[in-house]
């Protein structure tokens, strides 16, 4: 019964002193933003993705636009780097090549949305997010199909890349395009999550540089964002170890009801309720 009483002032503490790196933001705020990371990260462990989207989703509702980008920036860049490389570097590699037109597609207009982060008001910042993210996860929920018929394969990685560059140096989140991608080729489970580990991988490591330029990843923020990838990384492992473990369907079907919850926040934000 004296363990917690004595283990709460040294947490307490440990807090203080995050907070104080993070200068504008509360004990309870980054308590907060530590437990989403944490959770983000287990998501992403179990099924591949949704890590940006639960995040910035979730940090929009007490962090202004900004911070909530840059929190998300450093714990997505790090967690996709285990995720690309768990088959090893030559799968990854391989990736690239195959995946080249789409990379380069997210890279480029992620460079160029980057820029106008700062631009954009925050109103139509928040629905301009929580559109798609609703639109994307209540789609799958009611068991919509998203693939689709692909007649020019190099056509669509442009366009699906171009599209999720525009929304990615926006929000940090670029998962939805490559997901109906994806689906639309059929890719089977281990190439889907390796997919989708290199690409987030390079669109992070490029959403970084954009937003050193933009001035969005500041000292402030680069601090904060830090410090949220212990918890992300953590998430991570226990996402992974449970992995085989869960009915990936059931548990991707609740991944998407928090999502859609989500996604209609945001737009409540956006429209002032």
């Amino acid at each position: 019964m004296l363990r917690p009483i004595i283990l709460r002032p040294i947490i307490l503490r440990k807090v203080n002193i995050l907070s104080n790196l993070v200068a504008d933001l509360p004990n309870g705020l980054l308590l907060i933003a530590i437990a989403v990371t944490l959770f983000a990260g287990f998501v992403k462990g179990a099924v591949g993705f949704a890590m940006p989207m639960i995040m910035v989703s979730a940090f929009s509702s007490f962090l202004p636009p900004e911070t909530a980008l840059a929190g998300l920036i450093l714990p997505t860049l790090i967690s996709n780097l285990t995720q690309a490389f768990r088959q090893g570097f030559a799968p990854a590699w391989q990736t690239v090549i195959t995946y080249r037109r789409m990379l380069i597609a997210t890279v480029v207009f992620i460079v160029i949305s980057a820029q106008f982060v700062r631009i954009i008001p925050q109103d139509l910042f928040l629905l301009l997010l929580g559109l798609p993210i609703t639109a994307f996860a209540a789609l799958q929920l009611a068991g919509v199909g998203l693939a689709l018929r692909l007649e020019h394969r190099a056509r669509a990685e442009w366009l699906l890349g171009a599209i999720g560059g525009l929304y990615g140096g926006l929000s940090g989140v670029w998962g939805p395009p490559l997901l109906v991608y994806l689906l639309s080729i059929k890719a089977d489970k281990l190439e889907t999550v390796r997919v989708q580990g290199v690409v987030f991988l390079i669109g992070a490591a490029v959403l970084l540089m954009a937003h050193l330029h933009s001035g969005v990843m500041s000292a402030t923020t680069m601090r904060f964002s830090a410090i949220l990838v212990v918890p992300a990384m953590i998430g991570q492992s226990l996402g992974v170890a449970v992995q085989d473990r869960l009915d990936q369907l059931k548990f991707r079907r609740w991944t998407q009801i928090l999502l859609v919850l989500t996604g209609l926040n945001l737009m409540r934000r956006a429209v002032g309720l």
